[in-house]
């Protein structure tokens, strides 16, 4: 079980959004570089950044915040936000990008994400966000009819190294991860799955740690650690601990 702390990128600054809504967002860090040095010293294992006005603008647009934090930090970095074509995902991994999280494009052209994942083997991740168990897209403002374990099935036996499922309704609303219908999708397909929206206290990453999750990959942390109700400390001495047992 890995814990992904979230740094959501607009307009060079960190901030934290409601229901993915770009008009309530809560700006939580000016520093993004400063905020992803922290995280590191916490002693999480990788980073995860979203790129929010890259995911409306359909291409990369907060480069310069991404370019500082990898060149501050150590650990890995996964990055969403506006990554459409094969040429922006090369430009990405080439600058040290862990791992690239593909959204709306998953959708839109599942053939350019089995493209990535075959000429980037383990670099490429999908992003199915569901607004009750519909799928959302582009910055999750627009609404399919496709669900969520439909699109997570297109990508099997294609070399996607994991799918990142966040429930839209749930994101920065601090009510609890929406376990139930994770572990659904996570065992309709084999592509390891990580979780995303909610996840409010450390009685959330207990959950993630029983038994009946031990399918999941990780779980990515928000708002929770920016406004305290998660202490990061705490919580990666919980996974430790349940990794030793």
């Amino acid at each position: 079980m890995i814990l992904f702390p979230a740094i959501d990128l607009k307009n060079g600054e960190a901030v934290r959004l409601e229901q993915g809504d770009m008009a309530r967002a809560t700006v939580f860090n000016a520093d993004p570089v400063a905020q992803a040095l922290a995280f590191e010293s916490f002693g999480f294992e990788w980073l995860h950044i979203v790129d929010l006005d890259g995911a409306f603008a359909g291409k990369p647009v907060n480069t310069r915040a991404v370019a500082a934090i990898l060149k501050a930090i150590k650990i890995p970095v996964q990055l969403g936000g506006g990554i459409r074509n094969l040429e922006t995902a090369e430009s990405w991994l080439a600058q040290g990008i862990g791992r690239l999280i593909i959204g709306t494009a998953a959708v839109r052209d599942p053939e350019f994400v089995k493209a990535a994942a075959k000429n980037f083997p383990k670099k490429i991740a999908v992003s199915i966000d569901a607004r009750s168990g519909k799928v959302a897209v582009s910055g999750w403002v627009e609404e399919t009819q496709m669900e969520a374990v439909e699109l997570a099935r297109i990508f099997e036996d294609h070399g996607v190294s994991a799918i990142i499922y966040t429930d839209v309704e749930r994101d920065g609303m601090l009510k609890g991860i929406n376990l139930d219908l994770t572990l659904a999708l996570a065992e309709a397909v084999s592509i390891p799955v990580i979780a995303s929206g909610g996840l409010a206290s450390i009685e959330d990453v207990e959950a993630m740690l029983q038994p009946r999750a031990k399918k999941l990959e990780g779980v990515i942390v928000g708002r929770a650690l920016y406004d305290g109700r998660l202490d990061a400390k705490e919580a990666l001495a919980l996974v430790k601990k349940i990794r030793a047992d």
